[in-house]
């Protein structure tokens, strides 16, 4: 399943780095403790997904394994260190061929945060 964070695209089916163990620790978890945690990781660091890739993709997972409908999400920090209550989450379901176009972008590197914004979150539109 391919899962957009912010403005990277992950591969959850991938080598799941999700321990048995680890899956069995979150399974109490519902999605707005989740939600609330997104919020927390992105005010302490707004470019999670790609400062740190493995945490961001376990976040990825968590969102989709509570809410097997979303594949998209978006938190969005005014600054590093904020207020978690301060960061803006957004969810959505994207059309498979949405993701996988994304997916491609992604690899080739033209998936920046205006490209993503601009199919997908229209935060930017004025």
């Amino acid at each position: 399943m391919l899962f957009l964070l912010n403005d990277v695209v992950f591969d959850l089916d991938e080598a799941c780095r999700v321990s048995a163990v680890d899956a069995r620790r979150f399974e109490k978890l519902d999605i707005d403790y989740v939600l609330e945690l997104g919020c927390e990781l992105f005010a302490e660091e707004p470019l999670l997904h790609r400062t740190d890739p493995e945490r961001a993709r376990r976040l990825a997972w968590l969102i989709a394994d509570r809410s097997p409908e979303v594949n998209a999400a978006l938190f969005a920090a005014p600054a590093k260190g904020c207020a978690p209550e301060l960061v803006e989450p957004r969810f959505c379901a994207l059309p498979e061929a949405v993701m996988h176009q994304l997916n491609a972008s992604d690899h080739l590197g033209a998936l920046t945060p205006v490209a993503a914004d601009r199919a997908v979150w229209n935060r930017m539109a004025a």
